[in-house]
């Protein structure tokens, strides 16, 4: 079974996901990690290399086909980006008969969760000033906003308000459990 685990930057899709794959027995994977290692180079500065995002989207893409054809992949909790059910990661997404589960959380909590990346995607140390924090809060509406127009075509949404990584994980589990005991019924 693949579960792809989609939602806003710093929603805990890796950090959720791989305790899920852990608790299922499956392989984990972080789409930006495989694009990272499929091109040689970090997400940053192959953005840099693109007009638009849907071009460096159509080209990174390419990093999941090559993951979804894997024999590691058959078994897996893959954690998509923020973009990753738009074209054309969807198209990839939707053949590959996967589940697709939306990880919810108010903006108040992912903004406690924000993290910062060099051009290298090394972690960099950043204590936000109340500017930086409101400028943030904003950014996380409007990408919530934004990907919410694409993430209606999940299969599950949960939302994670007030839970932390393995209570997140336990519920994800349960709603994919439900899901396919009503997928049966059917």
């Amino acid at each position: 079974m693949k579960i792809f685990l989609s939602g806003v930057s710093c929603v805990g899709k890796s950090t959720i996901g791989k305790i899920l794959a852990e608790q299922l027995g499956h392989n984990f994977f972080d789409l930006d990690d495989e694009i990272e290692t499929f091109f040689g180079t970090s997400i940053e500065k192959l953005q840099s290399k693109f007009l638009t995002q849907y071009s460096f989207r159509k080209q990174s893409s390419k990093a999941l086909k090559n993951l979804l054809s894997k024999k590691q992949s058959k078994r897996c909790v893959i954690a998509l980006p923020p973009s990753g059910l738009m074209d054309p990661y969807w198209r990839i997404v939707e053949k590959s008969k996967g589940t697709i589960v939306v990880l919810k959380d108010s903006p108040e909590n992912i903004l406690e969760r924000i993290s910062f990346f060099d051009i290298d995607s090394r972690p960099i140390q950043k204590v936000l000033t109340e500017k930086e924090k409101t400028h943030c809060f904003s950014e996380i509406k409007k990408d919530i906003a934004y990907f919410g127009l694409k993430y209606i075509r999940a299969d599950i949404t949960v939302d994670l308000e007030g839970l932390g990584p393995i209570e997140s994980a336990n519920k994800v589990k349960e709603s994919l459990e439900q899901f396919k005991n009503e997928k049966n019924k059917i």
